[in-house]
């Protein structure tokens, strides 16, 4: 717990910035819980809970930008103490502490103790209702397996995958062949959280579109690494002190989230890493008992010193590359800052396309002295993430009242078949030049100046000085 709360806050701030997912939790967890129920109604029902949370701990603990953080880092401490306790459990004390340090040593676990979203508190309830599962076989009693259904239910109500662990957590119970009576037990907890997570499922369904931006699977590589390695590791004799075998326990919950969600994404794209976080208790897991395991060997000690020593050398870059803003797709602070400085009072301001006005929501002073020319009803009194923009010939038509607009464009944006973001797109192309570009982790931020006559001849020293835009002060 000690050394994941270290790693936690060492560069928690990341330079003060946040990145476009943060951004959404920080604005919804400043809103009222009327207002983000209301929310949810329309977009992100399946963090809802998670919002409802992060606005009382906001309320208490003010609404800053460690305050967004300081939750994961917690909640990752707490899973790395279940880690230690179900090595410990499974393996013996050494193998307990060693699978405890390696847990918050991994970049993934490393990376999202350090962002204010759902998963490193999903991580943490798996990882307990893990071990809940693993000291009720042995004595049967329903107050475990109360306790373990309704750890899982909320790790599920946060996020609706974490119910993959559960399908890993049956798997584990039919290879390591329990009596009859606990698969019984099992089930019927298993049911209970099914029955509770299919409303929020069959409601959430109808917001499929909040995941139409991944388009295959988003860094598949440490998943396939990991796995790898786990399934390597659990070639050796592992754990034979508890209920299951450690390996039976570790290999479902590391391999098999990640596995169906590759499954599924045959259908809809669906895999991103941070969905299935959780997985990384196995691969600590597995690492833990197998340093154990080569202990009691006898081995030489200076190799495996040597071997340490090289592993935490290979973790140096990753973990300080992770602390930096462009360890993550975006950066919503930079993207505000830069239309704050690239604006000038009175300019127009336009996103392409308007689901990216999120991007800069976060801190109002940014576009405070810009026109939102595509807005009609804001955010919060809307109850959405961006709010309600106006029909696509009022946008265009609002577009030619100004001289320079200053124009958002998020990194892989596109919006095919949307006569809105068709009309801005015309509308700049007809009758707007554009006067400048920057290029800022996650979008780029146009000026473009109204065209009031055709451009000047080739070779003219100075091309915008008989056509700079007549900007208002």
């Amino acid at each position: 717990m000690a050394l994941t709360i270290a790693l936690g806050l060492w560069g928690i701030r990341r330079q003060n910035t946040m990145w476009g997912d943060e951004s959404v939790t920080y604005q919804l967890a400043h809103r009222d819980l009327s207002q983000i129920w209301h929310t949810a109604q329309h977009i992100d029902l399946v963090h809802a809970l998670y919002y409802a949370v992060m606005h009382e701990i906001f309320g208490l603990f003010g609404g800053g930008l460690l305050t967004l953080r300081l939750p994961s880092v917690l909640a990752m401490s707490v899973a790395a103490s279940g880690v230690g306790l179900l090595a410990l459990r499974l393996a013996g004390p050494r193998a307990g502490l060693l699978a405890g340090l390696v847990f918050p040593l991994l970049p993934q676990v490393q990376k999202y103790a350090q962002e204010g979203r759902s998963y490193a508190m999903v991580c943490a309830l798996v990882t307990w209702a893990t071990y809940a599962l693993v000291v009720s076989i042995p004595r049967r009693a329903r107050w475990r397996w109360a306790v373990y259904g309704s750890t899982m239910l909320l790790a599920c109500l946060l996020h609706e995958f974490a119910v993959l662990a559960l399908v890993a957590h049956g798997v584990t119970l039919v290879v390591s062949r329990v009596p009859r009576p606990v698969m019984r037990a099992w089930s019927v907890a298993a049911a209970g959280v099914v029955a509770g997570l299919l409303p929020l499922a069959i409601y959430s369904a109808g917001q499929s579109e909040q995941v139409s931006w991944i388009g295959g699977p988003v860094r598949l590589r440490y998943f396939l690494v990991v796995a790898v390695i786990g399934v390597a590791c659990a070639r050796a004799p592992l754990g034979v002190r508890g209920p299951v075998r450690l390996s039976a326990l570790a290999v479902p919950i590391l391999v098999l989230p990640g596995l169906l969600l590759l499954i599924a994404s045959l259908v809809k794209p669906l895999f991103v890493d941070r969905y299935v976080v959780y997985g990384n208790i196995g691969i600590a897991v597995l690492l833990g008992a197998w340093m154990d395991y080569f202990h009691r060997l006898r081995r030489s000690s200076r190799h495996a010193w040597i071997a340490v020593v090289a592993v935490l050398a290979a973790l140096v870059q990753p973990s300080l590359s992770l602390r930096t803003p462009q360890s993550r797709s975006d950066d919503a602070t930079a993207i505000g800052a830069t239309v704050r400085k690239e604006g000038r009072p009175g300019d127009g301001l336009l996103y392409l396309a308007g689901r990216h006005r999120i991007l800069t929501a976060a801190n109002p002073e940014d576009t405070r002295f810009l026109t939102d020319l595509a807005l009609a009803q804001d955010p919060v009194s809307s109850n959405t993430l961006a709010g309600v923009e106006l029909p696509a010939q009022e946008i265009a038509a609002r577009m030619l009242e100004f001289d320079r607009i200053v124009a958002v464009r998020a990194a892989g944006a596109h919006s095919l078949g949307d006569p809105r973001e068709e009309a801005k797109a015309s509308t700049l192309r007809r009758h707007f030049r554009a006067y400048g570009t920057t290029h800022v982790n996650g979008a780029r931020v146009t000026v473009y100046a109204r065209d009031h006559g055709p451009s000047p001849k080739a070779g003219t020293d100075q091309p915008y000085r008989h056509h700079r835009p007549r900007v208002p002060f």
